[in-house]
């Protein structure tokens, strides 16, 4: 019993002591103190973002650098696969192969800049020739040299393109 009454008298000075600690911090200290708590919430909210969004640019950034080292494999495959040959299963080969470099540039949001017919654009295409042709509309693409790839609205490689007119 003298236990449990000591145990019960040293509450009750923890709480006197908690209440009289209250009373020691003016409303106005308080009042600072939560104001600073949630400014560097916020802070701490808009690092996070912050944070996320130089990650996702960075992660873009170093897929861009790493595509744009395969795109002249994805070319030689292209070109290999376009020339005639005797040996039918080699050259279905080349193309499996192409197909799947293809596949895993799909995958990573990779697609090939649209030439032929498009209008040209200064954004996505490099004109390397013109030519006169009154069939094709002024500044119309003729043909390609070669392919540009994009990812999202970033060009990794132009396209090389004779525009016509």
């Amino acid at each position: 019993m003298a236990e449990k009454e000591k145990e019960n008298k040293e509450n009750l000075e923890e709480k006197q002591e908690m209440e009289n600690t209250k009373e020691m911090v003016p409303k106005q200290d308080y009042e600072e103190l939560d104001d600073r708590y949630k400014r560097i919430l916020a802070e701490f909210e808009n690092f996070k973002k912050r944070s996320s969004k130089e990650r996702e640019s960075m992660y873009n950034s170093i897929l861009s650098d790493v595509v744009e080292v395969i795109l002249p494999v994805v070319d030689n495959l292209e070109n290999a696969a376009k020339v005639e040959t005797a040996d039918e299963e080699y050259k279905k080969g080349v193309e499996l192969v192409l197909k799947q470099f293809k596949d895993v540039l799909a995958a990573k949001g990779v697609e090939e800049i649209k030439t032929v017919g498009e209008t040209f654009d200064p954004e996505l295409h490099e004109a390397v020739s013109s030519i006169q042709d009154e069939n094709l509309g002024e500044k119309e693409i003729a043909g390609e040299y070669r392919k540009g790839y994009k990812i999202g609205s970033r060009v990794i490689r132009h396209s090389m393109v004779v525009v016509a007119n």
